[in-house]
C-alpha cells in the first residue's frame, strides 16, 4: 500500500526570475578636471557601468560613474541602440546617481523594479550588471555576510553597507542585487581590494536608497545626509564615566569637539555626554540596538533623517541630565570632499597658482605636506565661507627667484589681512596699491614682491605656459577693481 496514497502532492516554489530586463549599460564619456593644473582638464575617456530602471521613468546607477560626465548613454538588454540620458541628481556622498531619458522608445516593454526590505544575514542575492570582459548581462550570486556602517570610498562618508561574498567586478557598480524574490535589496557599489581577500563586495542597500529618492522628490535635487556636527570618543573606560558623573546604569559617548557651522554648535559642549538620539539609548561603544540582536553605530538613526529636521537628544553635563530638541544639517568641511560647482577655482600672480585644497586635489597631488593632511583628518571650518587657501606650485620666471621651491603652502595673509578664502586673495590682490605685496605662509614663511611688477609679470608667464586666463571664471565676477 502507498503510504502517500490520500495525500496532496507538496508545492515546490520555483525561483523568482529576477527583473533583467530592467538593467541597463551605462555609457559615461567623461571629462576629468586637472586639479594640479586648474586651467587644463584631463584627455577625455569614455567608461561603462551597470544601473536599472525604477518607477516614474528614472533610473539609479552610481554617482562614480557618471561623475564628471559630459555625456552619459543607455542601453537595454538586446538592444543595439543606445539612448542618451539627463542626469537629475547625483548623491555624492551615498554614491547614487538618478538618470531619466527623454525618448519614450526607451520605456517601451521595461517594467521598474521593486524594493524590497533590508535582507537578514546569510539571505541570498544575485548581482546584476555589466562588468568589463563582455556585452551581455552578468549575474553572480551570493549570501549577505555582513551588515554595519561602511567607509563608501567616492564620498568619504560613512552610511550603512551590505557586505556580500557575490563577485562585483568593474562594470557591475550601479547595478541592482536582487533578492531571491526578485525584488532590489541593493546597488553594488565597490569591492575589497584585490590581495585584502577574495569575493567580497559592497551594496548600497534599500534604506540608504530610499532616503536619496525621497531626499530628491522633496527637494526636487539631492541635499544630502545630515550629520550632529562633532567629534566624539567611546566611554568603555570606567574611571572615564565615573569623572564625567556618569552612574553605573547610563552609557554614552563623549563629545571631544564641536564644529563652528553646524547648526547645533551652541548647544554642544566639549565634554557633553550624549546619551539617546531619538528615544535610542547609546553604547558607551557609540552603537544601538539594531536588528535581531545586531547593534550598529548610531550614525546610521543620524543618517535616516533629512537635513532641516528635527531630532531629541538627551546630554548629560556637569552631571546635570539634559534633554535637547535639535535641529539637523551638514556642517561646511574645511577641506570638501567634492567640488561641485565646475571646475576648480585658481589665481595666478607673478608665476605662483593659489588654489583651493580638496579632496581631489590632495589625490592628485604626489607632495602633500602632513600639515595638510592633519587639517583634513581633524581641522574644522570656523565659517561657511571658509577655504584652504594654498600656494599649488611657482612656474618658474625671473620674478620669483628663490621661490620656486613652494608647493603646496598655505597662505595665511596678504599684507597683514587674514585670507578667509580664495575669493578674499583675489580682491586684496587686485585692489593693493600698496608698494609691496607680503604673503603670509604657514610656519611663518614670508613672500614678499613688488605689486606693480608682480602684476605686470603675469601676462608674460602665462603666455609661456599658454595659460588662457589668470583666474578661473568664478573668480571673474567677484573681483572688486
Amino acid at each position: 500500500m502507498n503510504g502517500n496514497a490520500g495525500k496532496k502532492p507538496v508545492a515546490v516554489s520555483e525561483p523568482v526570475v529576477p527583473l533583467l530586463d530592467a538593467v541597463v549599460k551605462v555609457f559615461c564619456v567623461r571629462s576629468i578636471p586637472n586639479y594640479s593644473l586648474p586651467w587644463q582638464r584631463r584627455r577625455q575617456c569614455s567608461t561603462s557601468s551597470s544601473g536599472f530602471v525604477i518607477a516614474g521613468r528614472r533610473v539609479l546607477t552610481n554617482a562614480h560613474s557618471v561623475a564628471h560626465y559630459t555625456q552619459v548613454k543607455l542601453k537595454k538588454r538586446g538592444s543595439d541602440n543606445k539612448y542618451l540620458a539627463t542626469v537629475l541628481a547625483v548623491g555624492t556622498e551615498c554614491d547614487i546617481a538618478l538618470l531619466t531619458v527623454e525618448d519614450d522608445e526607451f520605456w517601451e516593454g521595461v517594467s521598474p523594479v521593486e524594493f524590497g526590505e533590508l535582507p537578514a544575514l546569510q539571505d541570498a542575492v544575485a548581482i546584476v550588471g555589466y562588468p568589463i570582459g563582455g556585452d551581455t548581462i552578468s549575474v553572480t550570486s551570493g549570501v549577505v555576510s555582513r551588515r554595519e556602517i561602511l567607509s563608501y570610498t567616492h564620498g568619504e562618508s560613512e552610511l550603512l553597507g551590505l557586505q556580500v561574498d557575490a563577485a562585483i567586478n568593474a562594470g557591475n557598480s550601479g547595478g541592482p542585487a536582487f533578492s531571491d524574490k526578485g525584488n532590489c535589496v541593493g546597488i553594488a557599489f565597490q569591492s575589497m581590494k584585490q590581495g585584502d581577500a577574495e569575493n567580497i563586495g559592497y551594496v548600497i542597500p534599500t534604506p540608504v536608497i530610499d532616503h536619496f529618492i525621497q531626499d530628491y522628490e522633496r527637494n526636487r535635487a539631492y541635499t544630502g545626509f545630515p550629520i550632529l556636527g562633532f567629534h566624539w570618543q567611546p566611554m568603555e573606560n570606567p574611571d572615564l564615566r565615573i569623572a564625567m558623573g556618569m552612574r553605573s546604569d547610563q552609557r554614552g559617548i563623549l563629545v571631544n569637539r564641536v564644529e563652528a557651522t553646524a547648526p547645533n554648535s551652541e548647544i554642544f559642549k566639549p565634554l557633553d555626554v550624549i546619551l539617546s538620539f531619538d528615544g535610542a539609548d547609546i553604547g558607551n561603544d557609540g552603537t544601538v540596538p539594531f536588528r535581531h540582536g545586531e547593534r550598529i553605530g548610531f550614525s546610521y538613526l543620524v543618517s535616516q533623517k533629512y537635513p532641516g529636521e528635527n531630532a531629541n537628544i538627551k546630554v548629560l553635563r556637569d552631571s546635570v541630565m539634559h534633554e535637547f530638541n535639535i535641529r539637523l544639517g551638514i556642517p561646511k568641511k574645511l577641506i570638501p570632499v567634492c567640488i561641485k560647482d565646475g571646475p576648480p577655482s585658481y589665481y595666478i600672480l607673478a608665476g605662483f597658482v593659489f588654489t583651493v585644497v580638496s579632496v581631489p586635489y590632495l589625490r592628485s597631488e604626489n607632495d602633500v605636506t602632513v600639515d595638510i593632511l592633519h587639517k583634513l583628518q581633524f581641522s574644522m571650518a570656523q565659517s561657511e565661507d571658509e577655504d584652504l587657501v594654498v600656494i599649488s606650485q611657482v612656474l618658474v620666471a625671473d620674478i620669483n627667484i628663490g621661490y620656486e621651491g613652494l608647493a603646496n603652502v598655505q597662505v595665511l595673509a596678504v599684507n597683514g589681512n587674514p585670507v578667509k578664502n580664495l575669493k578674499s586673495l583675489v580682491n586684496m590682490v587686485e585692489s593693493c596699491n600698496d608698494e609691496y605685496l607680503k604673503f603670509d605662509l604657514i610656519f611663518n614663511v614670508i613672500v614678499i614682491l613688488r605689486t606693480e611688477a608682480a602684476k605686470a609679470a603675469t601676462a608674460d608667464i602665462l603666455a609661456t605656459h599658454g595659460i588662457p586666463s589668470a583666474m578661473s571664471d568664478d573668480l571673474k565676477t567677484c573681483v572688486e577693481v
